[in-house]
């Protein structure tokens, strides 16, 4: 996520308004959101590691894309 998008989901929720978005409260906000993401990314990414396993039963070249697309899940909190 987005620093933006981060700031934009705390507004619609009334977490925070537009003149107090920023100081300690929203850096809190933005950490909470991060940590969520990551937890998120990880539970795609292992859901995406199964599938895999199951994968090489019928395909080995599938399986190895399968495995790519989990890399690629986690590379994303990488990005941020």
């Amino acid at each position: 996520m987005t620093q933006d998008e981060i700031i934009r989901f705390a507004i619609q929720c009334r977490l925070v308004t537009t003149g107090n978005s920023d100081g300690i409260y929203m850096d809190a906000l933005t950490e909470f959101a991060n940590l969520v993401a990551t937890k998120e990314r990880e539970a795609c990414a292992k859901l995406v590691d199964e599938e895999a396993l199951d994968a090489y039963t019928f395909d080995d070249s599938l399986a190895r894309a399968t495995e790519g697309y989990a890399r690629l899940i986690r590379a994303r909190g990488e990005q941020a």
